[in-house]
């Protein structure tokens, strides 16, 4: 056998290999990275006119660094921008946040659903309470992760929208057109202004399945918040009497709205942070019905396609498991409560007639 033949089945078999590879791309290409900065033109030069040597002496030298940078080859090590620390506070506290939300589960579900009794259970909610609901746990536990989650999440779509608008300038085309004529000083581009519609839609990332379901599930846990803790806190000074009697009370008494709102808080709850935790894992990525692109060896695309499906279903499974289980005990068990009687049933009344509506 000659040494042409064995080459070419080695490079055969290295095509092969390679067409097979299963890419998993992130949801959002490089979401705890910078953009490089784009080159910077002397103080009095006009960006249109050709570059002189010295900008083009310092656009090479800035190109260079940042494409070093951005692979991890910088011998004097790598300078992290806000983006990076940004999804780091975002992830930690979404930790820190899951203590508490293993609590809740256990007190609001798992134990009703293992009592069937709204008054058996009580007592552990007011147990439980003791770890998460004093003056020292709750905003650590609680409200700083809450907010540091959400605030940084905002802030990474807020400074990848400047970071996108710098590089790319406002246009009609989806905000790429107008910044990179202006960076290869193209005169020719259109001269006119955009519109405000087209200046404030310019430059967004992708908004992901994740990213849309926080901010539905930040949204409906603040009127949940509200309810159970700050209107008792704002009207009668304690929330010491507003428990799972109190949520059973509120079904009886307005059973649309409140099935209504926790089956948001549930569905959006769980699967945010089912997908959320997914994707700090790396089970996220790569996940999804159709194929992101095609290799076109038909073998090769097909297991891609059913590793990406079996991924997909693995995540919204585990999701749907996790409302269930929370929905047996909240859902099932208190909130068929019934309504409380005496004094403390006149209570929940007076707190739910100062909300208007009710």
């Amino acid at each position: 056998m000659d040494s042409q033949s064995l080459h070419s089945k080695a490079s055969q078999d290295t095509l092969v290999s390679l067409v097979q590879l299963d890419p998993t791309p992130m949801e959002s290409p490089n979401v705890d990275k910078d953009l490089p900065p784009l080159p910077e033109h002397p103080e009095g030069e006009d960006p249109g006119s050709p570059p002189s040597e010295t900008s083009k002496s310092r656009t090479n030298t800035s190109s260079t660094a940042a494409t070093t940078a951005s692979v991890g080859l910088s011998g004097g090590g790598s300078t992290h921008g806000a983006i990076y620390y940004l999804t780091r506070i975002q992830r930690y506290s979404s930790y820190t946040f899951s203590l508490f939300a293993t609590l809740h589960l256990a007190t609001t579900s798992i134990i009703p659903l293992v009592a069937r009794s709204v008054p058996a259970s009580e007592s552990y909610l007011l147990l439980a309470r003791e770890i998460y609901q004093t003056p020292l746990s709750e905003p650590l536990l609680v409200a700083l992760p809450l907010v540091a989650h959400v605030g940084s999440g905002v802030a990474v779509r807020l400074l990848r929208r400047v970071q996108n608008l710098r590089r790319y300038g406002y246009h009609g085309d989806g905000g790429k057109g107008a910044g990179l004529a202006h960076h290869r000083g193209d005169k020719t581009s259109s001269s006119s202004s955009p519109s405000l519609f087209t200046i404030l839609r310019s430059g967004w990332p992708p908004l992901s399945y994740i990213s849309l379901s926080g901010y539905g599930f930040a949204a409906i846990l603040a009127a949940h918040v509200g309810m159970n803790r700050g209107l008792p806190l704002a009207v009668e000074g304690d929330s010491a009497n507003v428990g799972l009697a109190f949520v059973a009370h509120g079904f009886a008494r307005h059973p649309a709205v409140s099935w209504l709102a926790y089956a948001a808080l549930l569905g959006l709850g769980c699967g945010h942070m089912v997908w959320g935790y997914a994707k700090w894992f790396g089970a996220a990525q790569g996940a999804g019905w159709k194929l992101d692109r095609h290799t076109g060896n038909a073998a090769a695309d097909k297991q891609r396609k059913d590793r990406r499906r079996r991924r997909l279903l693995l995540v919204n499974a585990v999701a749907t498991v996790a409302t269930a289980v929370w929905a047996a005990g909240g859902l099932g068990v208190v909130a068929r409560g019934g309504l409380t009687l005496g004094w403390v049933g006149k209570l929940y009344d007076d707190l739910f007639r100062t909300i208007p509506g009710f």
